[in-house]
């Protein structure tokens, strides 16, 4: 028996088992590495998130303002979509 022969059905079975096995987990790994946001882009989110507080404080003021100058505006506002929908 030659060497050749002896390694013949390890190497099918490694081919068709081992192999395809293990790349999927290779690059299953990969992507789940690349998922994960560096340095920079957290940063970037953070200041979104502060930004995104800022502008909720604004139009809770906005909307108090609107609530002391024009009590019924909601539903004004609401009744005018109605009738936009309407007409359309």
């Amino acid at each position: 028996m030659s060497v050749l022969e002896f390694l013949f059905v390890p190497t099918i079975l490694f081919l068709t088992l081992v192999a395809p096995i293990w790349l999927v987990m290779h690059y299953r790994s990969i992507k789940h590495s690349s998922r994960s946001l560096n340095q920079q882009e957290l940063q970037v989110i953070e200041e979104m998130l502060v930004d995104l507080d800022k502008l909720a404080d604004r139009i809770d003021a906005l909307e108090s303002i609107l609530e002391h100058d024009h009590p019924n505006w909601r539903k004004q506002r609401a009744g005018g979509r109605e009738t936009e929908r309407e007409t359309e």
